[in-house]
């Protein structure tokens, strides 16, 4: 049986003192082996293990978990896993152990089913079977955290077996919020080294958002880069279902480090990551125009061979598979949209200040864009392709100020204004918790075993 779990307070400065407090009897008791980091010299010591803030015990992400549902000889197995990249309906009923055929033809062929084919990976599967194996019912938990009148709750499709036949509802169950938290050192990749840490994939990528206008993810990490992390996770009846938001981070980035707290000034939901001295770290243009992801993020870099009149290569390209969405790096608009010559395909943001930042050899562009048209930063625009003057899918990715080509990975982009006067007291003491538990492991996070060559060359 799981040990019952310690719920969360609700409000967001009672969760960050909350979860310093949790933190900070765990290291008192169990010392500084529970917690899990990525160490530099890996393949000499065992797995490390993840700091879980509560006392549940874990169910491995990559396989099933098999467990009795209630005491008694008659209770059903609930089976669980979790959608991972590449996944398909037919897939994950066969890793379920779920053979009857008749099961993936009703889900297939039911309008109600739609939202089991939005295979989200690292989305939770339960299955309930009886003691022969017979099938009882299958939810899908699709959305892990929505926020409705003060409470997180979970949307699920539950499928079931009703006298021979399925039926089908979508339901949503009230979950649990917990905070944990992660540190690790990167040695080939940040997805590799959140894997060795135990952190689930939506937390990375919501690190790389959250710092993007800051770190280059895609070209900019080294081997030796650190990161610490505090983030909340979603739980029904016991399970994990899903991921909240980042709390605080820091990461460490060729020896300058960085850090992000989640702020909510006056409850209001909008609320936004800002840096421990205030500053808002949603960059008025983010550092790569390609979103990060498991895939994206192991790509290196290259520039076109073609023509000698591209020696000078005015932009940076990103190898990427054709059909990886490109996003707007900051708030423009549409200036251009169309086929350009060697750009083939292409659109020309034009932004604040006289910058304009070309994107070319699309694949496709992004429905209903057209010249004039309002774009959001990070709103998807594109796809990668190899149209133009190039030999292979990739991005280009051009920044110009005044007309002139600049480097944007060298240039010093535009700063957000800081947060509010009014608000800076409330915000010192509402971070000031997440502070500190940043600080505690950072005190338990082995130092770095060097600054290498960029994860992307290799």
């Amino acid at each position: 049986m799981r040990s019952p779990l310690i719920q969360a307070p609700n409000s967001v400065g009672g969760r960050l003192v909350y979860a310093f407090a949790v933190c900070s009897i765990v290291l008192l008791f169990v010392g500084v082996g529970a917690f899990g980091m990525v160490v530099p010299s890996a393949t000499d010591l065992p797995p490390p293990e993840q700091v879980v803030l509560q006392d549940v015990v874990a169910i491995p992400d990559e396989a099933l978990a098999r467990t009795e549902a209630t005491a008694g000889a008659d209770a059903p197995f609930i089976t669980e896993t979790h959608i991972q990249p590449g996944d398909t309906v037919a897939s994950v009923l066969k890793r379920l152990k779920l053979t009857d055929t008749r099961l993936l033809t009703a889900i297939t062929s039911n309008t109600q089913a739609r939202s089991i084919y939005k295979l989200r990976p690292g989305r939770t599967v339960l299955v309930a079977t009886t003691q022969d194996g017979d099938f009882l019912w299958l939810r899908y938990i699709h959305t892990p955290g929505t926020e409705a009148n003060g409470r997180v709750i979970a949307k699920m499709l539950e499928v079931k077996a009703v006298d021979g036949s399925f039926t089908f509802n979508e339901i949503e169950e009230q979950t649990e919020t917990h905070i944990e938290v992660g540190m690790g050192t990167i040695t080939r990749s940040l997805f590799a080294a959140t894997d060795v840490a135990n952190i689930p994939d939506g937390i990375t990528s919501q690190m790389a958002d959250i710092l993007g206008s800051k770190i280059d993810f895609l070209r900019g990490l080294r081997k030796g880069d650190q990161f610490r992390v505090v983030y909340e996770t979603r739980a029904h009846e016991g399970r994990s279902v899903g991921t909240g938001r980042v709390l605080a981070l820091q990461f460490v980035n060729q020896g300058k480090s960085y850090s992000a707290v989640w702020f909510n000034s006056d409850d209001n939901k909008s609320g936004g990551y800002y840096s421990l001295e205030g500053e808002t770290l949603r960059g008025v243009f983010l550092r790569n125009a390609l979103k990060f992801s498991r895939i994206s993020s192991t790509f290196g870099t290259r520039r076109d061979p073609i023509l000698g009149s591209w020696s000078g290569h005015a932009g940076v390209d990103y190898a990427a598979p054709t059909g990886t969405p490109i996003q707007a790096t900051a708030d423009g608009i549409i200036d251009y949209i169309g086929w350009q010559n060697g750009y083939g395909n292409v659109i020309i943001l034009r932004h604040p200040g006289n910058i304009t930042v070309v994107y070319g050899h699309q694949s496709a562009f992004a429905p209903d864009l057209v010249k004039g048209s309002r774009i959001a930063q990070g709103q998807t625009i594109g796809y990668v392709g190899s149209t133009g003057w190039s030999t292979g899918a990739h991005l280009h990715y051009e920044f110009r100020i005044n007309d002139k080509p600049v480097d944007p990975l060298t240039v010093a982009l535009p700063e957000s204004p800081p947060i509010e006067a009014e608000h800076l007291p409330t915000f010192v003491k509402a971070v000031a918790p997440l502070k500190q538990q940043l600080e505690v492991l950072a005190k338990f996070q082995p130092a770095a075993a060097e600054e290498s060559a960029s994860i992307a060359q290799q």
